[in-house]
């Protein structure tokens, strides 16, 4: 590191008095061992490792890396542990502070504490994705020809917000969720080392996993939430960091909501019956109390994408794309900004016009094939592209619609034990109201019945 005054006096504050900073502070890890969580970056020769010296040296120097990760799982944790652990010079800047000349002065520096002392610089550079193209473009010389080893972090997706040149100079580590059993014993050590509360407070079951759910994965918030509540309960004079205190504390009422009980299935299922009727207000008070329980965004959309083919279907077809699109900006932004993606796909399929047509179809068609109601495939439908087809009779009297007007050739297609068979009944709400129409018009024409006069209602192209 290479600390202004400022920080330099902050830091010598720190030191003699450790509990002036926070709880996430003092718990940070000093060794890569310590680490919590994103073992499949810490195996032995990994960059991460290599970063601070571990292994073999050689002509196979340490690569850059672009750390990726949704916010409070590791990231400037790992960038720290390297910079106590390392030997190289160690520099931190961030993209919403510094800018071109910052990051060239580092350069600079690097290149004289390279020249003069035969020391290596490692440069940290948090919020990368906050640059601009060329504030970027001012890193690729330095990274290129090693004057400085990159560690680079973001919260969004770097194939999107990372220069290529850069991207393809650097190594692309994603960092996984933190679990619960993660998140668990981070909290258990923070009770008990000296470095964090020290024993002075004990965490009851219930109230430990009221944090694992307002933590929502981020290391960081449960510390600080858990740091809240010590402090209240110890201004009580108890030893003891109650639920009720820790509520108190946090302004945070527990959910009662049991991930793995039945409180998931019933709010996932009241969720999704609100949506079926059309009660929007009652779907975003379910929606929310997933939310809050911590509940993982990634199932909630996979629930929203089942509800839009299997209660709007036909009647909305936005709707399946819609929250296809929310699963995928879920899967990307995680939360908290997930919450709003989620909310935008639950009030646009509550407010659909509702259909279950789609769902009856494939559910009766699936309940004849199973009953045995399957058949040969008529002959002229047959593969005729192989030798010896035509001798079987494969593929004979095949009527090419395209080559029909209209476009419908009056012919057989089902197996002749479900010929004439409606599985499809379309609705008459929303956009399915025009399927009905059609689909009645390419019956009749399948059925080979004489057109409509050309006045008539149904005389317009299907």
């Amino acid at each position: 590191m290479e600390p202004d005054l400022f920080t330099a006096a902050a830091e010598d504050r720190q030191e003699k008095d450790p509990a002036s900073s926070p709880l996430a502070v003092r718990m940070r890890p000093r060794t890569l061992d310590e680490v919590v969580g994103q073992q499949h970056l810490l195996r032995p020769g990994s960059p991460l490792r290599r970063l601070v010296g571990e292994g073999g040296g050689g002509p196979a120097g340490p690569s850059s890396v672009i750390l990726w990760g949704p916010p409070g799982i590791g990231k400037t944790t790992l960038a720290y542990v390297v910079s106590q652990a390392t030997q190289k010079r160690f520099v931190e800047l961030s993209a919403i502070t510094a800018g071109v000349k910052e990051v060239r002065a580092v350069i600079d520096g690097a290149r004289r504490s390279s020249g003069a002392y035969g020391r290596d610089t490692v440069l940290f550079l948090d919020e990368i994705h906050r640059f601009s193209k060329a504030q970027q473009d001012s890193l690729l010389p330095a990274v290129e020809n090693r004057w400085v080893t990159l560690i680079a972090a973001t919260t969004e997706n770097p194939y999107f917000s990372v220069i290529s040149p850069l991207l393809s100079r650097s190594l692309l580590l994603t960092l996984e969720p933190l679990t619960d059993d993660d998140l668990r014993g981070l909290l258990r050590r923070a009770l008990t080392d000296e470095r964090g509360l020290g024993g002075a407070v004990t965490l009851p079951e219930d109230a430990e996993a009221h944090l694992l759910r307002i933590a929502g994965g981020d290391a960081r918030r449960a510390l600080t939430a858990l740091e809240a509540g010590a402090g209240a309960a110890l201004d009580k004079g108890e030893s003891e960091v109650t639920l009720t205190s820790l509520e108190e504390a946090v302004d945070r009422a527990a959910v009662k909501y049991d991930r793995a009980g039945d409180q998931h299935y019933d709010v996932a299922s009241a969720l999704i019956k609100s949506i079926r009727g059309s009660d929007v207000d009652a779907a975003l008070h379910y929606l929310a109390r997933m939310i809050e329980a911590g509940e993982d965004p990634r199932f909630i959309a996979r629930r929203l994408m089942i509800s839009a083919s299997e209660d709007i279907g036909l009647a909305d077809p936005t709707a399946l794309p819609t929250t296809v699109a929310a699963a995928q900006a879920v899967a990307l932004i995680g939360f908290p900004e997930a919450a709003l993606t989620l909310s935008h796909a639950t009030i646009a399929l509550a407010l659909a016009p509702k259909s279950n047509a789609a769902t009856t179809a494939i559910g009766a068609a699936l309940a004849d094939v199973r009953a045995g109601l399957a058949g040969p495939v008529p002959p002229h439908l047959r593969d005729g592209h192989y030798q010896g087809a035509k001798k079987l009779g494969h593929a004979q009297g095949y009527l090419y619609p395209h080559d029909l007007p209209g476009g419908i050739a009056a012919q057989q297609y089902a197996p002749d034990k479900i010929h004439g068979k409606r599985y499809y009944e379309p609705t008459r709400y929303g956009a399915e109201a025009r399927y009905a129409d059609v689909v009645e018009r390419v019956r009749a024409r399948l059925r080979g019945d004489p057109p409509p006069p050309a006045d008539g209602p149904a005389a317009s192209s299907s």
